[in-house]
């Protein structure tokens, strides 16, 4: 018997900017991590988990090939080459659940092939700034059944994490793992990060 997705109903008008590389990974279920340190224009250039719930705003803004592994790479480039320049699209919607910060920086090896980041690019984040560590945020990922596409405001511009869309997106989206996978994979990322995270679910 094939297993239907429930749909759920939402509407909301923040969301949060990642390498559309990474939305990508996302929306096919290859991982269930975001991984935060903080923007230069940010307050005090920390990463603030301001919302739990959020659309996901795909940006090529900082993107570089070295940046991911290698089999993401021509992912990476056919999304720069097809990307508007004046719009995005707002298709896939996320729900942290939970979210740990990483405090060891040998976690981050054991979180190899749970996510498309290089390496090397991880540890950079890890060490940036006055204090060390990461945000990790597990998330659950649901997808409108089609993209709506909204101009490019200045205001959506800068190194920020988070936005503010000019007006609200709505509709009927489904889960794009099911509950059971969804459950295994974050317990197991739990368990990974366990002895150097700080649970803030």
């Amino acid at each position: 018997m094939r297993y239907i997705m429930p749909a759920m109903r939402v509407s909301a008008d923040i969301a949060f900017k990642e390498w559309a590389v990474v939305v990508d990974a996302l929306s096919h279920g290859e991982q269930i991590l975001i991984v935060r340190k903080g923007g230069i224009r940010e307050n005090r250039g920390e990463f603030q988990v301001d919302h739990r719930a959020f659309w996901l705003f795909p940006t090529q803004y900082h993107e570089a090939e070295r940046s991911v592994i290698a089999s993401k790479r021509p992912a990476l480039r056919e999304l720069a080459a097809t990307a508007a320049s004046d719009a995005v699209d707002i298709q896939f919607y996320a729900v942290a659940d939970p979210v740990v910060g990483i405090a060891g920086a040998s976690v981050l090896g054991r979180l190899q092939g749970r996510h498309v980041w290089a390496e090397d690019v991880l540890q950079q984040r890890f060490e940036f700034g006055r204090e060390t560590g990461l945000h990790a945020l597990i998330v659950r990922v649901y997808q409108l059944p089609r993209p709506e596409r909204l101009p490019l405001r200045e205001s959506y511009g800068g190194c920020k994490s988070w936005v503010q869309l000019e007006h609200t997106v709505a509709g009927e989206v489904t889960p794009l793992v099911d509950d059971a996978e969804f459950a295994r994979q974050r317990d197991e990322i739990i368990e990974l990060v366990s002895d150097h995270a700080c649970a803030n679910s």
